[in-house]
């Protein structure tokens, strides 16, 4: 029974590589899609979009069939329970990712954007990039050194948007009222996009230690571990 257990925490584990790799593509691809006016990018995002959202799916009815058959305990039960959270973390991402496309698809030729909060938003998106390359490296390797970059570092990205929040709610707002919702809205897709890398991130740390970095009593992240 435990050769067949580890199979298939296997098989659910190289599942779930596969949705962060997913998971990375989309947010490269909606980053391309939205500060390039990439018409392809931005449909090929939407369309992948359903992949992910089926291993999504396929992830957690193989971990509740783990936790029926097999009745993990201890550090087991930690690694599959966690398993599924990560997948319904990666899959809200794959959503955001597509979310910013869709954006992006909607007013092709033209940016959704104004032209002055370009920028901001640009350097968002690096940081949006650099975060997905990590979260690759950070569940195939378990490295509980890149989670902790990804927790700690997400406060650049909120000081980001907080500019375009300031941006949009300045007297003398350069653009049309479309583009005002775009700046709202998009700033938080990127922003919630942080915040559940950084979720996933407290959600590795926690398979491997079983310590809640959530719980730090100098940290206030605005999310909790889920």
């Amino acid at each position: 029974m435990r050769v067949i257990f580890n199979e298939s925490l296997k098989a659910v584990a190289d599942d779930l590589d596969h949705m962060a790799r997913n998971v990375r593509d989309a947010i490269h691809g909606a980053g391309q899609a939205l500060l390039n006016a990439d018409l392809d990018a931005a449909q090929t995002v939407i369309d992948n979009d359903a992949e992910t959202d089926a291993l999504s799916t396929s992830i957690v009815d193989q971990c509740v069939e783990l936790l029926a058959r097999q009745n993990p305990v201890a550090t087991d039960l930690r690694v599959v329970v966690s398993t599924m959270r990560l997948a319904i973390t990666f899959e809200r991402m794959g959503d955001l990712a597509r979310h910013i496309a869709e954006s992006a698809r909607r007013t092709y030729p033209d940016s959704p954007l104004p032209q002055e909060i370009v920028d901001t938003f640009a350097q968002m998106q690096q940081f949006l990039d650099v975060t997905a390359d990590r979260l690759v490296t950070m569940l195939a390797d378990r490295d509980t050194k890149v989670a902790d970059q990804i927790i700690h570092d997400d406060d650049v990205l909120d000081d980001l948007h907080k500019k375009t929040l300031e941006f949009a709610q300045s007297e003398d707002f350069p653009g049309t009222n479309p583009q005002l919702i775009n700046v709202v809205l998009i700033g938080r897709f990127m922003e919630r996009l942080g915040d559940h890398a950084v979720s996933a991130a407290r959600r590795v740390v926690f398979i491997v230690s079983g310590f809640d970095p959530s719980k730090e009593p100098d940290r206030d992240e605005g999310t909790d571990i889920d």
